[in-house]
């Protein structure tokens, strides 16, 4: 079963994320790390189903942040 649109917001945010302000119209929300170069763009409203490809940014930049601590975090 796909997480939320939500949920994936609140790991972001747990994970030292901040929501970059509003970036034209549209629902896409940008979250940068002070540690990662790109930011993580997710799309779609907080009820929605994430889409598989979302999920994996989020997995991989979560994996990023891993690496670059040491796995420390």
């Amino acid at each position: 079963m796909p997480k939320k649109v939500r949920e994936l917001k609140k790991i972001l945010q747990k994970a030292g994320f901040t929501l970059l302000p509003r970036r034209g119209k549209g629902s896409h929300s940008y979250w940068i790390h002070p540690r990662l170069p790109t930011p993580v763009v997710l799309s779609g409203k907080d009820g929605q189903d994430a889409k598989p490809y979302q999920e994996k940014d989020v997995i991989a930049a979560l994996e990023q942040i891993e690496g670059l601590n040491g796995g420390n975090q």
